[in-house]
């Protein structure tokens, strides 16, 4: 049984302070649905708006698989910015949003399984402020985007819920309190509780039907390959999606020599859909930054933050951050006190996120002084975003337009879709959505050198650039180009070097550097403990053993 983790050092109880006056104004309580079930959490199938809520929506029972949509509905008589007020009274509201957030408690079968002291960047600071019913998913096909569906995999899969929920009849029970953790940790008194019936069933099996090869249909826009490959093995491979023992995968692309070899869909999706493939659009930003470079709107890599922006009018002004050069940017090695590694870090996307404008954010940074710049390689979107409007400020017609002109249309991509920031630039953190054949297609410029059709559209100079390994620190392992991983697959006792574009939940696009082979895989498992590692399994066992017969 893997360990509980339990975050509060002991539970504050309230007399008094409950009828501290509020620090702040929240939407009250104003529907008899509200007041009928204050303090209560419900579960229900669907986000339904809460004028529209019935009682007879709240589900007792609810049959677990992986079809399953399970929502939490909290029906609170306050903010969690007055909750937290009560736990301290001396601090402001924002101080108390950067101290404490919800405290979910997980039971199952009447056992304490798992305690989450949420992280105090999860949800608007105006909810917070504001919100007195809370809707959330849990377990959800929509796969929207939600610190909910977050929490709930890390008590599902990395604090032993899979292991209480087996197969049969469960009670879950979910207890909301509120966490502040300034001068000693203070829990709140509960706010809402709730309980549901969870029956586990069994694991669908696949049919022969979920399994057969998907046959390539016309019109992909690639030449089709003649080459063969193990069918079993990628049968094998698709069995066990359908039975979700590879979970939330979307779509599998091979190309082979130039040439499309596998197309598989799966999960609803097809060779239509726009996959948000997360941080696999930062690789974007580096190949559109080299475009720059060769049209004469940026002069080189070597250029420095100091060039574009009059660091002095931010906040945490050194000489030191005058010396970033777009080189550190591109290789995540920017010595911003900024990591998205660790959520106590002031640079930490998810403190980006919530505020008006990105790029200000990221240059009221401080510069960390543990950090060399070009030498110590860390995790940094905020970087990527000051990269974006870098180039969105120096090319003709901003960035989307530039992209469109110098780079999508040659490959022959007309359909995607940009997320933006604040200032409506386009986002080059991630979330480019484009299908799985025009993802291949960003993949393959690189298998070639930069060229399309005959036309070149990355320098080979460029290419290459971003196909180096920039740290060779044997004491870090980590393998890092321009915006792009480097990755070694083994298989057989045999290494095949690759480059990737990777985003959250196992997405990639994987170049081999040895081999003519570019792979893309899209996933839907976001912030999950399993995403990359299936999805590098996923080429071990099956794409390359069936591919390299």
């Amino acid at each position: 049984m893997k360990k509980i983790l339990l975050f509060c050092s002991f539970i504050l109880t309230i007399g008094v302070l409950g009828q501290t006056k509020d620090l702040v104004q929240n939407n009250g309580i104003n529907t008899p649905d509200h007041r009928a079930n204050l303090g209560k959490i419900v579960f229900i199938a669907t986000p339904a708006p809460i004028e529209d809520y019935k009682d007879s929506d709240a589900m007792a029972s609810v049959q677990f698989n992986s079809t399953t949509n399970l929502y939490l509905r909290a029906f609170m008589d306050n903010s969690v910015t007055n909750y937290l007020h009560r736990l301290d009274t001396n601090l402001t509201a924002e101080e108390l949003l950067q101290k404490g957030n919800y405290q979910f408690s997980f039971w199952v079968d009447g056992k304490l399984v798992y305690v989450e002291n949420l992280h105090h960047g999860a949800e608007w600071p105006n909810d917070k402020n504001s919100k007195t019913i809370l809707t959330i998913p849990l377990v959800s096909q929509r796969s929207e985007g939600s610190w909910g569906r977050s929490m709930w995999r890390r008590f599902y899969e990395n604090n032993a819920g899979e292991q209480h929920l087996t197969v049969g009849t469960h009670q879950l029970k979910i207890e909301m309190r509120t966490y502040l953790d300034h001068n000693g940790l203070k829990i709140s008194p509960l706010i809402a509780v709730g309980a549901v019936e969870l029956v586990v069933t069994p694991p669908v099996k696949a049919t022969e039907a979920e399994a057969a090869i998907q046959p390539i249909a016309p019109n992909s826009g690639w030449p089709v390959s003649k080459d063969a490959y193990a069918t079993e093995t990628i049968k094998e491979l698709n069995r066990k999606i359908a039975e979700s023992k590879f979970r939330k995968i979307t779509s599998i692309v091979v190309i082979k020599k130039g040439e499309l070899l596998i197309e598989e869909y799966f999960n609803g999706a097809n060779r239509t859909t726009l996959h948000d493939t997360r941080s696999v659009g930062k690789s974007f930003a580096s190949a559109l930054t080299g475009i720059a470079i060769h049209d004469g709107y940026l002069k080189n890599e070597q250029q420095t933050l100091g060039e574009f922006f009059d660091l002095k009018k931010f906040k945490n002004y050194s000489p030191k951050k005058e010396k970033v050069t777009l080189k550190s940017l591109l290789t995540m090695s920017s010595g911003f006190d900024g990591s998205d590694a660790n959520n106590d870090s002031p640079g930490n996307e998810e403190n980006m996120y919530p505020t008006d404008n990105w790029v200000s954010f990221t240059l009221n940074l401080p510069m960390d002084k543990t950090k060399t710049i070009g030498k110590n390689w860390d995790y940094f979107t905020a970087g990527v975003v000051v990269l974006g409007d870098i180039i969105d400020k120096n090319v003709p017609g901003g960035l989307v337009a530039y992209a469109d002109k110098k780079l999508f249309a040659p490959l022959g991509i007309t359909h995607y879709e940009w997320q933006y920031t604040p200032q409506n630039v386009g986002n080059t953190a991630g979330s480019l959505q484009m299908n799985t054949l025009d993802y291949a297609k960003f993949g393959q410029l690189y298998q070639n050198k930069g060229k399309w059709n005959g036309q070149q559209i990355l320098t080979q100079d460029w290419v290459k650039k971003t196909f180096t390994n920039y740290f060779t620190n044997p004491n870090d392992p980590k393998k890092y180009g321009y915006l792009f991983w480097n990755q070694t697959y083994t298989v057989n006792g045999k290494n095949y070097d690759a480059f990737l574009c990777n985003g959250n939940g196992g997405n990639k696009i994987i170049v081999f550097t040895t081999i003519p082979l570019t792979i893309v895989i899209t996933s839907t498992a976001y912030n999950s403990s399993f995403g990359h590692t299936q999805a590098d399994e996923i080429v071990t066992t099956y794409l390359l053993p069936a591919i390299l017969q």
